[in-house]
Formats: C-alpha cells, sequence, structure tokens
C-alpha cells in the first residue's frame, strides 16, 4: 500500500505540469459526479434543491433585506443584501431562500 502511494507520488512529481492539472481536474470532476449522483439514486429523498424550493417566499416590508442563512451566524453564510425592487421573489445566492416585498397599500 505504501509502496503503491510512493510510486504515485513519484510518478506525479516527474510528470509535467499540465498533465497533473488535467488530472487533479478530472479527478475533481469524478468526485463532484459521484457527489452529486448519491442525490439522484434515492428517488424517495428530495435532493438539498427540491427542498429549499418548498420553503415559501419570506414577505418583509422594507426594499433589502439582509439574509444571513440562520438566525445562528455559526450556522449562516455571509451576510447579503438583496434588493426587492423586482415583481419575483429575489434568491439568496448562498442560501436559496427566496425574499418577496409585501406591499401596503
Amino acid at each position: 500500500m505504501a509502496s503503491s502511494i510512493l510510486k504515485n507520488l513519484v510518478r506525479f512529481s516527474s510528470s509535467k505540469v499540465t498533465t497533473t492539472a488535467t488530472r487533479s481536474f478530472s479527478l475533481v470532476t469524478t468526485q463532484i459526479s459521484n457527489h452529486t449522483a448519491k442525490w439522484m439514486q434515492d428517488t424517495s429523498k428530495k435532493s438539498p434543491m427540491e427542498l429549499i424550493n418548498e420553503v415559501p417566499p419570506i414577505k418583509v416590508e422594507g426594499r433589502i433585506v439582509a439574509c444571513e442563512g440562520d438566525t445562528d451566524p455559526a450556522l449562516g453564510h455571509p451576510i447579503e443584501y438583496i434588493c426587492l425592487d423586482l415583481a419575483e421573489p429575489a434568491v439568496c445566492k448562498y442560501c436559496g431562500l427566496r425574499y418577496l416585498q409585501d406591499h401596503h397599500h
């Protein structure tokens, strides 16, 4: 086991940089494909995107909302300020929560 790892390290270090970059990229692509595939295998469970889309748009009174992803800062994401001037709900780029301006006339 250790000798095969050592052989791979020697082989990778002696190869060209472009070849290593290509190999690394193909490895990452495979890992992403495998990660995504696990959500597609069990059709009885919903994907994270399906779960977040089930949350109804959050109505707010102002024109701008600050999304933190969660009430606990340790579990959230960087603050994103979202402008709500459009008629359709605005989506947070980090967590996917949707916000809609609640117009009071």
